[in-house]
């Protein structure tokens, strides 16, 4: 018995020992973003592979713009809406993720109430999953450059990493640089230049406030919930909220 119980432990050890190795080979170079812009990223990989899958044409509109040519009101609607301590944490918001864990207790509290199964004394609350805004700007740019679109906590451990070296690595306006560069705005469309070129026929330098909420509003779903296509009216309302808040974001660089 003990026999094998060293010989599973040995395999077990050896699994992780190839695990890390692996880990530590495909580690991106983050170091570089201080100097290079990336030209892709996962998500936007994962968009064209999909695209092709599908039998589709693939999509990528994409132009690199500098931090100074990207308008301010852009640059506080996303803080706003994303990430409004964006300056004061390392990385994770703590408090807010406190939050997304509380409100995702009581949602499971509710759906198990209304589907009548909902013991207090013999029920575990559902693992959170951190939609409302617990996810900050940085580990949203680390899950968009290097990671898949699975929900594992393999992957989250990952994300947990790279937010961490993203943080140490690269100064607050480079992430949020390479954030506006790289992140979504419609199906084929990223980063900022491209989406005001899309839906405004203008330069990112030259949004307005409105319409710079308006692109904010857009970010947590612009292929669905939030894309003006389909759901305008939603996009609208998020946009008036985001109004009332982007300018007391503070631009601490």
């Amino acid at each position: 018995m003990w026999y094998w119980t060293k010989v599973l432990f040995l395999i077990l050890l050896g699994a992780i020992g190839v695990w890390l190795i692996y880990e530590v080979l495909t580690f991106p170079s983050i170091s570089s973003l201080r100097t290079e812009n990336p030209a892709t990223s996962s998500l936007i990989e994962y968009r064209l592979s999909e695209a092709r899958a599908e039998g589709k044409e693939p999509k990528k509109y994409m132009i690199w713009t500098n931090m100074e040519q990207i308008s301010p009101h852009l640059q506080r609607a996303v803080l706003a809406g994303e990430d409004s301590r964006f300056f004061e944490h390392n990385g994770f918001d703590w408090e807010a993720i406190e939050k997304a864990w509380d409100e995702a207790v009581k949602e499971g509290e509710r759906e198990a109430k209304a589907e009548g199964d909902y013991d207090p004394n013999d029920w575990i609350p559902p693992m959170p999953s951190f939609k409302r805004g617990a996810s900050t700007i940085t580990q949203q740019l680390a899950k968009n450059l290097y990671l898949s679109e699975e929900r594992s906590f393999l992957r989250k451990g990952r994300e947990a990493v790279y937010t961490y070296f993203l943080e140490r690595e690269l100064s607050k306006k480079r992430i949020l640089e390479v954030y506006l560069n790289v992140i979504e705005w419609g199906d084929g469309v990223y980063g900022a230049e491209a989406a005001a070129r899309t839906y405004f026929k203008k330069s990112a330098s030259n949004l307005t406030r409105e319409e710079a909420a308006f692109l904010a509003a857009m970010i947590p779903s612009p292929l669905n919930v939030f894309n003006p296509a389909k759901n305008r009216k939603r996009v609208v309302r998020r946009q008036r909220v985001l109004l009332k808040y982007m300018n007391s974001m503070k631009l601490a660089y």
